[in-house]
């Protein structure tokens, strides 16, 4: 399998790099500050595949903080970042399933 990061990247609009939280497994975004934030609004915004591919590499590296990050769309309007894609949105929505489980 090849690694996201010698993937040829395509980016046809404004991306974000995006991952999940190592302790709790919640929805993160990498900032403009270097870190990771909870928060879309936060998230540091790539309009080109070498910055993209810049930010993705420095994203992977922190793999203590984060798992499995990747470049993802967004779409920016007047009320601010929204997810670009399906996907995303569903990420954005959280879990899917009921975490509960009944004994």
């Amino acid at each position: 399998m090849t690694s996201p990061l010698q993937q040829k990247i395509k980016i046809t609009g404004p991306s974000i790099v995006t991952a999940n939280r190592t302790g709790d497994g919640a929805v993160i975004y990498r900032t403009p500050a270097h870190r990771w934030s909870d928060r879309l609004s936060d998230a540091a915004i790539v309009r080109t595949a070498d910055d993209a591919r810049a930010l993705l590499a420095e994203s992977v590296a922190d793999d203590i903080g984060a798992v499995g990050a990747y470049i993802a769309p967004v779409e920016i309007g007047e009320d601010g970042i929204r997810p670009g894609n399906l996907r995303e949105k569903i990420r954005q929505q959280g879990v899917t399933i009921d975490l509960l489980v009944s004994a």
